[in-house]
């Protein structure tokens, strides 16, 4: 999450953002907490971090089908997939 998203979260009625002034509907600017905003970004910054690390959702789907995780009836489809369009 990025300074200007977590202003808008933290203030409905933010409509625009200019560097760091924020403002309204109307075009006046709206005090925004500062210290509020970087608490959000730092409560959000695991979910970011996590995305940069974790494998690509094929490749864990991949391995779910592979182990043997899927329902009957998923592992049919899937396998039907691979099927129809095999690895040349």
């Amino acid at each position: 999450m990025n300074k200007h998203e977590a202003i808008f979260e933290l203030n409905s009625s933010v409509t625009n953002i200019k560097g760091d002034i924020a403002y309204d509907i109307n075009g006046n600017e709206v005090e925004y907490d500062a210290d509020a905003v970087q608490t959000l970004i730092d409560s959000k910054a695991y979910i970011e971090n996590r995305q940069k690390e974790y494998p690509p959702i094929g490749d864990q789907l991949d391995d779910l089908f592979k182990a043997g995780a899927f329902s009957t009836e998923m592992t049919a489809t899937i396998q039907a997939v691979k099927d129809k369009y095999p690895k040349e």
